[in-house]
């Protein structure tokens, strides 16, 4: 990991306004989180514009009721908005449930996600760590290698 890395937490349960203070105060590079983002329209067409990662928590969202169930989860609309959504677990002891879990859970609430949702989804995670480059790039085709076999199959 890049020891200069700036990550915060914002745009769960506060509004929209803590990402672009994280944005424009702390100069962060990733937003954990930031489903709040939707609630400002120019906010989301920066984020898109700077390619800045969400690490988006599906299974945490629910438990901390940012949103009613996973069915009503705006990770499709990020995605559709052309954000760099990934998808995460946070503390799985006490919001239940692994990264697969999220996954199986965010899949299983929108049945519109495809199998190129979840390669981009799998591409924008890599993309957005703080591995080293040449790590990333040998991950990332890995990734598309398996999901060209798997579209051949």
């Amino acid at each position: 990991m890049c020891s200069s890395a700036r990550v915060a937490h914002a745009g769960e349960e506060g509004p929209a306004a803590y990402i672009t203070a994280a944005l424009d105060v702390l100069k962060v590079q990733r937003i954990d989180h930031g489903v709040r983002c939707t609630d400002d329209p120019l906010l989301v067409q920066r984020l898109a514009r700077q390619g800045t990662p969400l690490t988006v928590c599906p299974l945490s969202n629910i438990k901390l009721c940012v949103f009613p169930d996973l069915a009503a989860h705006n990770l499709p609309a990020l995605l559709d908005a052309g954000l760099v959504v990934t998808v995460n677990s946070d503390d799985p002891a006490y919001f239940g449930g692994y990264l697969h879990e999220n996954y199986i859970a965010l899949l299983q609430a929108h049945p519109g996600l495809t199998a190129h949702h979840v390669w981009q989804l799998l591409r924008n995670s890599l993309q957005a760590s703080f591995a080293p480059t040449a790590l990333k790039q040998a991950w990332l085709g890995q990734l598309d290698e398996h999901f060209a076999l798997a579209a051949q199959a």
